[in-house]
């Protein structure tokens, strides 16, 4: 990696990204991992929010924002890609993308813990789809990896 791209994030992610992709990582099984990662951060987030401060949220928030920038990217700016999306998934992956960017920005403008539910859950429910194996046509998807200090609390 050059020196330029050593200060930057978005080279880093990329490079790593291409790196697990040359390495024979699943692009879905790696996407559905982040996933599992950005819940479990809110999740913690979620758990100890009396400790958090501003730039705590801010940090863990902007982080799902990045990788949902990814997955509206994909559906928006490769149409070399139609014959693995529809058009309708598409539109349901920007659609969903769009709600995870306003969530955020209302949770950065009006902090309350109980809003922060609604993203943990959307993360692991794609992760678990994206998780799937082909071969378990019909089956139940598993379910992603819960953190150990509880779970979520869907009451919000």
């Amino acid at each position: 990696m050059s020196d330029k791209n050593k200060n930057n994030p978005y080279a880093q992610a990329s490079g790593a990204y291409g790196q697990q992709a040359r390495e024979g990582v699943n692009q879905r099984e790696l996407e559905g991992q982040l996933l599992i990662k950005a819940a479990n951060e809110i999740q913690k987030l979620r758990d100890r929010w009396d400790e958090a401060t501003p730039s705590d949220i801010d940090d863990i928030l902007a982080y799902n924002r990045k990788l949902w920038m990814v997955f509206f990217d994909t559906a928006v700016e490769n149409p070399e890609n139609e014959e693995d999306r529809s058009i309708d998934l598409r539109n349901n992956i920007v659609n969903l993308c769009n709600f995870i960017f306003k969530r955020s920005v209302n949770i950065l403008a009006d902090p309350k813990k109980e809003k922060l539910t609604v993203l943990i859950d959307i993360n692991r429910e794609v992760a678990a789809g994206l998780l799937a194996k082909p071969s378990n046509e019909g089956g139940t998807p598993p379910k992603p990896e819960q953190p150990s200090s509880g779970g979520t609390n869907t009451s919000a």
